[in-house]
C-alpha cells in the first residue's frame, strides 16, 4: 500500500472511499497542520513551475489560492485581509506588471 504522509484536501477520503480501497488518516494538531500547510505550499508552486499549459498554470494556481486561504483563516485573518494588504503595497510599492528587473545599486561606501 503506498504512504503518502501528506495534507490533502477534505474530500479526498470520501473519493478513495467510493474506489472501496483501504485507507488511514489522521487529524493534525495546529503545530502539525501549519508545518504540512507550508509543506504543501511549496508542493503548489512547484508544481505550478513545472506546467507548460496555460489549462495546468490555471489549475495549480488555484491549488496555491486554496492553501492561501487555509493560511490566512490558520492565522486569524481572510483572504479578503490578505487582499487589502496586497492592494496597500501595490500603491506604495508597485506590483510586478512592468517586468522591472533590478540589476545592481550603487554602494554608498564607494
Amino acid at each position: 500500500m503506498p504512504v503518502y504522509n501528506k495534507l490533502v484536501r477534505d474530500l479526498i477520503p470520501e473519493v478513495i472511499e467510493k474506489t472501496g480501497k483501504n485507507f488511514s488518516t489522521r487529524i493534525l494538531s495546529n503545530e502539525e497542520y501549519i508545518t504540512e500547510l507550508k509543506k504543501k505550499a511549496f508542493e503548489e508552486l512547484n508544481e505550478y513551475v513545472e506546467t507548460e499549459s496555460k489549462e495546468d498554470s490555471v489549475e495549480e494556481l488555484a491549488d496555491l489560492l486554496e492553501i492561501l486561504h487555509a493560511l490566512a483563516e490558520y492565522h486569524g485573518s481572510s483572504i479578503e485581509e490578505v487582499e487589502e494588504v496586497r492592494k496597500k503595497k501595490v500603491e506604495k510599492r508597485g506590483g510586478f506588471k512592468e517586468k522591472v528587473f533590478l540589476i545592481e545599486v550603487e554602494d554608498d561606501e564607494g
